[in-house]
């Protein structure tokens, strides 16, 4: 019992939108990862000059189109929460990326075989 051509090629085109929409998804992720990642170096990097500043020091806070006096304790304590909550999301995109691999894998995978049992007739 074999399956009708037209059925393998609207199958066939079904699972390679699958793997190009899963491809496209990988890329955005990816690049969503890079960014979060720059962010982290760019916060771990300001979190190492504000602790190197003598706690007298007066730092601001840009608010908008203002800068406000905050203490480099909550300064700290803000650049650290922020730190963990890309990393978080980090962690979460990485997960996605996994999910998104593996379903462009099986749909290639899946293709393949349509492919091969094509043939046979």
């Amino acid at each position: 019992m074999s399956i009708p051509n037209q059925a393998l090629q609207k199958l066939a085109q079904e699972i390679e939108s699958q793997a190009l929409s899963a491809q496209r998804e990988i890329n955005i992720v990816k690049t969503a990862i890079a960014a979060k990642q720059r962010d982290i170096r760019m916060l771990e990097l300001t979190s190492t000059e504000v602790k190197q500043l003598s706690k007298d020091t007066k730092v601001y806070q840009g608010v908008g189109k203002m800068f406000v006096f905050s203490p480099t304790s909550d300064i700290e304590k803000r650049l650290s929460s922020e730190t963990a909550e890309l990393k978080s999301d980090i962690s979460n995109l990485n997960k996605k990326l996994h999910y998104l691999e593996t379903t462009h894998k099986n749909s290639r995978e899946h293709i393949e075989k349509i492919i091969l049992s094509g043939g046979r007739s």
